[in-house]
């Protein structure tokens, strides 16, 4: 780790004890370490022991008149490597997932364009809270990378999930993340899972289409949690305004007929997730120019065609079907029967069903707008019925169960493009 500059923001935690021996043995690995402590942190650690043990001025203040001159918070941000957050406190991590910037670490954070790893530690029921997995859920798809927490006693007199990470597995994230050592194998490594997103636009002229109003967010959920569990991720977007999840390849289409297209070509895969929300029909002969409205002239009449069923091509894929099938039914009403019958008539393994309606997800409103989701699982061997979540936590859990299933199927993992070139 020679000459790599290290930023390590101090928040308060009891844990923050060990972010002393953490600037030790990253500097005698030749790493060159600048901190930020919280006001939190300096109840537990002082300004002058992390100076002395990293050679370097500590930075506190937001609005210190020597440092902001020079815009310290970006000069911060901007001149490290990456920066190591720990002990990352729940209300940090609350901060981060918000985008608020009232301090100088939550103001760095948010200035940053390098790599983020943050530590976890806090009480076994705040870290098992939903707020909390939903903020930790939303930072993941962000690309945040998190090593623990692990189990044990904790200082509050309880055991359980929440203590911080030890130093050595900190140093080792760090090595990960800097790609100086390879990434810890997940339980999805070696496999190549295949997820669509967002909606079709299928034309009506050069200027109209007509399409849907799905976000694409719990599609790019659904394939950056996959990722994150160590799989090989193909994801089919169609037009979103989301950014790339970390970790997956994207390819772009348009309609429904490349969608389909772009689906067999990512073949084979060991899982399929499609959670597009994909035309139905598709306009048969599109106008080459703009359809122009006349002054009492009847509207135009337009002729639709079925398009391609992504789903049930995949799920009848022959050899190359995937070993898991999962589709996605959007239903305004009889939800969980509707989307039961669907899954047999696909042919598919699982169904996720949620509720469109106005007045579905949970009483919130149509989901589409809503960061929520209310999702029934609907498998050969019944229903589950999840509470209200937010889309990344659905992702998440989501993926979990993926894994989870393929582990106890132990099925081998399909080849990788290149494996496929030497089989040829």
């Amino acid at each position: 780790m020679n000459d790599k500059r290290i930023l390590l923001i101090v928040a308060g935690g009891i844990a923050a004890y060990k972010s002393l021996d953490l600037i030790r043995r990253l500097r005698d690995q030749g790493a060159r370490v600048r901190c930020v402590l919280t006001r939190g942190g300096s109840q537990f650690v002082t300004q002058l022991s992390l100076a002395a043990l990293s050679g370097e001025p500590v930075y506190q203040d937001l609005f210190s008149l020597t440092d902001e001159t020079e815009m310290g918070h970006i000069r911060l941000s901007r001149e490290a490597d990456i920066v190591v957050v720990a002990p990352a406190t729940a209300d940090l991590l609350a901060k981060m997932a918000g985008g608020h910037a009232d301090d100088l670490a939550s103001t760095t954070l948010l200035a940053t364009d390098k790599p983020v790893l943050v530590a976890p530690t806090m009480n076994l029921f705040m870290w098992a809270h939903p707020a909390t997995r939903a903020n930790m859920a939303l930072l993941e798809s962000r690309g945040i990378h998190r090593v623990g927490p692990g189990s044990g006693d904790m200082a509050c007199g309880e055991q359980g999930e929440g203590r911080m990470a030890e130093v050595p597995e900190i140093l080792a994230a760090i090595k990960r993340v800097l790609g100086l050592s390879p990434a810890a194998p997940g339980p999805l490594s070696g496999r190549h899972a295949l997820v669509t997103s967002g909606p079709t636009h299928e034309p009506i002229d050069p200027v109209r289409y007509i399409a849907n109003r799905s976000s694409g967010h719990q599609g790019h959920a659904i394939a950056g949690a996959l990722a994150r569990l160590g799989a090989r991720v193909t994801l089919v977007s169609g037009p979103t305004a989301l950014a790339d999840p970390p970790g997956t390849t994207v390819v772009r289409v348009t309609t429904a007929r490349e969608m389909l297209a772009a689906c067999q070509q990512a073949l084979p895969a060991d899982i399929a997730v499609c959670a597009a929300a994909v035309a139905d029909w598709t306009v048969t002969h599109p106008a080459t120019h703009k359809t122009k409205k006349a002054a009492g002239a009847p509207p135009p009449v337009l002729a639709l065609s079925p398009n391609p069923d992504i789903l049930a091509n995949l799920a009848a894929a022959g050899p190359q079907r995937p070993a898991l099938v999962v589709g996605f039914a959007a239903e305004t009403e009889e939800v969980v029967a509707q989307a039961s019958a669907k899954r047999l008539r696909k042919g598919c393994d699982w169904i996720i069903a949620n509720d469109v309606s106005e007045a579905g997800n949970g009483g919130r409103g149509t989901v589409f707008a809503s960061p929520d989701n209310t999702v029934h699982v609907i498998t050969a061997e019944g229903v589950e019925d999840w509470p209200t979540l937010s889309k990344d936590v659905v992702a998440h859990r989501l993926a979990g169960r993926i894994a989870a299933t393929l582990t106890d199927r132990a099925a081998a993992p399909c080849p990788s493009p290149a494996q496929k070139g030497s089989l040829a």
